[in-house]
């Protein structure tokens, strides 16, 4: 292509200042405003510039609406919101891609509560004087784990941060091999305690660590015991870790403290969400740590925050620390948090979305994916059956422990196979998330919410078109 096509060529393409001034641009202008626009009409003119170069897509008859086709098809791209909501149907609980623990209705009203007027954030109406915003929460906190004493920061991560650089700055920290954890985004506990200016002591073996090995391990230098929740890892086998009774009794016998990091932070037994194997915080303080972090926003069921309760002499501590600023809680998290512990406090665990997904039955389940069944053969041309599936707690809270679940499962749709499926219902308003099995895709029942299983029938009937599946073919 000689360089005069390529410049008539590019004199065909309509600059910006004439797409600009397009009445039907004009709406698009007033609502997202004009650098919004004209970002959009510019990255759609370098892109079409390029593929004209390539020989890709030459100008001709029918071309400024083919431009104009492009651009309107972007704006509306960039109109949607980009936090959107989605249908869950993968049957993970906690998604960490989704947003991991729905709140409770009563949190949400809190949150639109305090966002709309101002609050008491930090004042105290009883003296009418300044306040800290870290006694709206502490007895509520102390109450569900008998703790002496409370605060919260922005998450978990920030609470482990926290407690290892207030605490144990320039000292030795024991830690055992088998829990030096990477958790997601790289989130990793060497690289933390480097980090908070603690020195890292690994003891014991990836497999088994004696109550021996930490005791061998302290020195002079020595300030604390560190026990790590495993979060999305476990090991099996040939294991041991001593009781945290015994870590207690020698971190006390050595003036060391010993703290650990619960990850999910479970306010209730296990047992009560159908979770085997699984410590409450309130267990672990009982059984003798000084001081214990966890997340608000897996197992609780609440917003994103870090928690860390403990003895009094150890959080006053913390109070004090300069970094404590730089972490806490903003006023909306806040308010959604105090509500869910309220809850707690009611003993409401099923007006929790998070912790009554966890508890729900079989019978239950399998009777939700008959209904879905249901509406799916009313509007879909496709084979619908009721299977057995497996679901996961996730947020790294239950690692490799799966929960029995019921599921429905759609094949010999006339718009694709499942992978197609699943792609053409990410792309829908209200994004369809499904799981896959032998080219039929599995819908979850136990993470789907109210009204979901209309939206997911009526979307799968549009992808369908009218013909019927014929059982016989």
């Amino acid at each position: 292509m000689g360089v005069e096509d390529i410049r008539k060529k590019m004199r065909a393409i309509p600059g910006m200042d004439i797409l600009l001034t397009q009445d039907w641009a004009a709406p698009w202008i007033e609502r997202l405003g004009r650098e919004a626009v004209k970002r959009v009409f510019n990255a759609e003119l370098t892109a079409l510039r390029r593929r004209i170069l390539a020989g890709e897509n030459e100008p001709g008859e029918g071309f400024p609406e083919r431009v104009k086709a492009l651009c309107l098809s972007s704006l509306t791209a960039a109109d949607k919101e980009n936090l959107r909501r989605v249908i869950n149907a993968t049957g993970v609980v906690i998604h960490t891609n989704l947003g991991r623990s729905l709140l409770a209705e009563e949190a949400v009203a809190a949150m639109t509560r305090t966002a709309r007027g101002y609050s008491n954030l930090e004042y105290d109406l009883k003296k009418g004087a300044r306040g800290q915003r870290n006694a709206l929460i502490e007895d509520l906190l102390c109450a569900q784990t008998g703790a002496e004493a409370a605060l919260v920061v922005n998450n978990n991560a920030g609470a482990v941060l926290l407690c290892l650089s207030a605490l144990a700055r320039n000292t030795e920290v024991i830690v055992s091999r088998g829990e030096l954890v990477e958790i997601g985004g790289s989130f990793r506990v060497p690289d933390i305690m480097a980090f908070s200016g603690a020195r890292l002591v690994e003891t014991g073996t990836t497999n088994r660590t004696h109550l021996e090995d930490y005791a061998n391990a302290i020195t002079e230098n020595t300030s604390m015991l560190l026990k790590v929740h495993p979060s999305n890892f476990r090991i099996e086998g040939f294991t041991l870790a001593p009781e945290r009774r015994d870590l207690a009794k020698l971190a006390q016998d050595h003036g060391l403290l010993f703290m650990e990091d619960a990850g999910s932070g479970l306010l209730v037994e296990g047992e009560t969400l159908g979770l085997q194997g699984e410590t409450s915080v309130r267990a672990c303080l009982e059984q003798g740590a000084d001081i214990v972090t966890f997340s608000g926003d897996k197992m609780l069921g609440g917003p994103q925050i870090g928690a860390v309760v403990g003895k009094k002499a150890v959080v006053d501590r913390l109070r004090k620390y300069p970094i404590l600023r730089t972490l806490r809680v903003d006023k909306i998290t806040l308010a959604a948090f105090e509500a869910t512990l309220r809850l707690y406090s009611r003993g409401a665990l099923d007006e929790i979305p998070t912790t009554a997904m966890l508890r729900l039955s079989q019978e239950t389940l399998k009777q939700r994916a008959e209904s879905l069944a249901g509406k799916l053969q009313a509007q879909v041309s496709a084979k619908i059956e009721v299977i057995p599936v497996e679901d996961a707690v996730g947020g790294g809270s239950y690692p490799e422990r799966p929960l029995s679940g019921w599921g429905v499962a759609v094949s010999g749709h006339p718009a694709g196979g499942a992978g197609h499926l699943q792609a053409l219902l990410r792309e829908l308003d209200v994004p369809v998330l499904c799981g896959a099995r032998e080219d039929a895709l599995i819908i979850h029942v136990r993470t789907l919410r109210d009204g979901d299983s209309e939206t997911l029938a009526e979307a799968l009937s549009h992808l369908g078109g009218e013909a019927r599946y014929d059982t016989e073919h």
